[in-house]
Formats: C-alpha cells, structure tokens, sequence
C-alpha cells in the first residue's frame, strides 16, 4: 500500500515507518518538526514539511493513497492543563482538517494514535475497552474528542478506522541495520529518557512528581509498552480495518510498575546513581493506569513480548548512550 504517516519524525511514528518500509509499503511521512527530529525518520521514507492542519496540499484525490496512520499531536498531559489551547489546536482541530482531506481525496482507512488518558481515573483495574472514558485533563479531552469524530465518520459509512489507545510507551526499536529508534523528544516529558539523562549527567537531578498516591509505595504506577510491540500492532490494525467500523483497541503490557520501581530498574540497567527530587503532584495525573489486552490479542493477534521493564529500560539506554551525548 500507500501510506501516508503523519508525525513520523516522531518516537512511535518513526518505528511504524521502518516496519511499514521494510514490510514493503511506500511510505510518505508528514511531519513540521516543532518537536521531532528529522533524524529519526527512516531511510526510504518520501519526506514532506507540513503542518496536520494543512495536510490536503499532500493529501490529494490525485496522490494516490491507500491508507492514513495518524500520530502527529502533542502528548504531554501536564502541557495539556497549563496550555490547553494548544492541544486543542495541535491534536483535535488538526485531526478534523485530516478526517476533512480524507474524505476529500477518497481514502477510507485510518489507523489513529489514541491513548489511555481518555479512561481518566478508573473506578477499576484492569482498565478494557469497555471501561468508562472520563479524561482528567485536556490531552486525554482531546484524543478522545478524536476517537468520537472517527466514530461518527465510520457510522456514516465515510470511513474504516482502528484507534489503539497506548500506555505508556518505552524501550528502543532496533533495525538490525545499526539503526536504532528512541526517544528524542524535544522537550522531553518522559521519565525513562529524562531519569537517563540523569544517569548520563546531562541534568543535575531528576524530577518525581509526587509520592503521596494511594499506591504500594506512593509513586504513580503506569504500564509500560516497548515500542517494538507497539509498533507491530499498527502493522496488524493496518491489514483488518473493516469499512464502516471503527474499533477501539487498548496496549498495554497488562502489568503496572511504579515509578519509583521504574527508576530503581534505570540504576540498576545503568549502573548509576542520581538524585531524585520528589515534586508536587501534576494536575490530571492519575494514580493508576495499567490495562488488559486481550480484546487486541483476540482480534488482532497481537501478543506483547517484551513485558518486563528492566528488558525494556536496557534498549532504552542502549539507545541513549549511543545516539544521546554525554555531558562532558
């Protein structure tokens, strides 16, 4: 197929990228870089500069495309409650000026880079598809506005669409070509490669945002994802959407660390000791999200295969000490 990748200079969207380049699609990424680095974009990949909101110049009822794996956005939730204007702008009305050229241009499938934020704070865990969505903060307000906009297309019959909702997404996606893809995000808001640029001494201490959580040992608790197995689930939803349906998929690795397990594994990957400060709680910070998967191993013979974190901090670092400098 044709696919058109929108953020694909980006951590996830570059390694979909890579597996669709090397599972034999064409591939044309779009990305405007506010956040992402060219660098990440795989060889082999048509690349174009350009904003989601102004994606009909690229997609055209002329350019001939199969298929839409849509992962541009902004992703940072305590961003979200501080400048929600911006992610309302940046991930609902962008996506909606894509569903719009869609459309336009006669394309009918989408794969749609959703997230658990939508779920907010669960009444119950293991969280399903079936679990309430109640976002607490703007991010997860606006992937889910998205999510609904989708629906609404595929009822009308415009549209065939697979939103996989991620947890949280870690590790490094190795090429087998000496190519390795991670996390380069600009700023960076995730703890794993900003716990590491603590270890690497290219920040002088770390940030743990509250310890007060009614959890095992007050730190939130998450689960974590390689991005390997992430990736490989896109390439599965990409070859089983249904025309008219929308269906909703969660990934997860099913099991919760805490943050504080998740830095202990970092020191001891590492080999590195480093300060930790605990900071206050963010607004719309959860204290719990971790997921079951079973609907996506059942529809879409998907299984998780890296599922223990200290497996997925050690292709992190791999990543890190290789492609990110070390402080002098």
């Amino acid at each position: 197929m044709k696919v058109l990748v929108t953020g694909g200079a980006g951590y996830i969207g570059a390694t979909v990228t890579r597996m669709l380049l090397d599972a034999g699609h064409q591939v044309v990424v779009v990305d405007d870089l506010s956040r992402n680095d060219a660098r990440q974009i795989p060889t082999g990949a048509t690349f174009v500069r350009c904003r989601v909101h102004d994606i009909a110049e690229i997609l055209t009822p002329t350019a001939g495309f199969d298929a839409v794996l849509h992962f541009a956005g902004l992703i940072a939730a305590g961003e979200s409650m501080q400048h929600p204007q911006w992610h309302w702008d940046n991930n609902t009305r962008a996506s909606l000026a894509l569903l719009d050229a869609m459309r336009e241009a006669g394309v009918a499938r989408l794969v749609f880079s959703s997230t658990a934020a939508v779920y907010g704070e669960p009444a119950e865990l293991p969280l399903t598809e079936a679990t309430a969505t109640n976002p607490v903060n703007t991010y997860g307000d606006t992937k889910l506005a998205v999510d609904r906009a989708i629906a609404s297309l595929a009822r009308a019959g415009q549209l065939g669409a697979i939103s996989l909702r991620y947890f949280n997404v870690a590790g490094a996606h190795d090429c087998g070509d000496g190519v390795m893809i991670g996390e380069r995000h600009d700023p960076e808001t995730h703890l794993i490669p900003l716990a590491l640029d603590a270890a690497m001494g290219r920040r002088e201490k770390f940030q743990l945002f509250g310890d007060d959580y009614p959890t095992r040992d007050g730190s939130c608790i998450r689960d974590y994802i390689h991005i390997s197995d992430l990736a490989e689930a896109h390439l599965l939803a990409l070859g089983v959407i249904t025309p008219g349906e929308h269906r909703i998929y969660n990934l997860g690795n099913g099991l919760g660390f805490t943050n504080f397990e998740v830095v202990q594994a970092i020191r001891d990957v590492t080999g590195r000791a480093f300060d930790v400060e605990i900071a206050p709680r963010r607004p719309g910070d959860p204290a719990a999200l971790y997921t079951s998967s079973q609907l996506a191993q059942h529809e879409l013979g998907w299984t998780p295969r890296r599922t223990n974190i200290t497996d997925i901090v050690t292709d992190a670092w791999a990543f890190h000490r290789t492609f990110i400098q070390e402080k002098p």
